[in-house]
């Protein structure tokens, strides 16, 4: 990825920082193994519904069999999971996200007054 012409800032270089680095490290842990389980979780669907047919209509209390009640749970999960990344963004990567880029845009604004007092 090449650097805009018009901008000073060295984005490779920022990208290489510690901070950046961090950040991104972070980032990864948490949807790196959250979406592989989900993936493993949502196969384990299909394969009980393609190749178990009959586990997935066991009935369960109510009037529901098991296909129905794993399908609906697929929607919680869903939902769960992304109530937790919001919730993890906000609190571990929403701050250091902000302090990054206020940095990158005063140095652009530093950057863009030394370029304008140069005229």
């Amino acid at each position: 990825m090449s650097n805009d012409a018009r901008s000073p800032i060295d984005y490779e270089e920022f990208r290489a920082r510690p901070e950046f680095q961090d950040l991104k490290r972070r980032y990864r842990r948490f949807v790196f193994p959250l979406a592989a389980a989900f993936m493993l979780w949502f196969l384990s669907y299909v394969v009980l519904g393609a190749f178990f047919p009959q586990v997935m209509a066991a009935p369960v209390p109510g009037f529901v069999n098991l296909g129905i009640l794993l399908g609906l749970l697929q929607f919680v999960t869903t939902f769960g999971i992304t109530m937790w990344y919001v919730s993890f963004a906000n609190r571990r990567l929403d701050p250091r996200t902000s302090a990054l880029r206020a940095e990158l845009e005063e140095q652009e604004r530093s950057a863009a007054d030394e370029g304008s007092d140069g005229r």
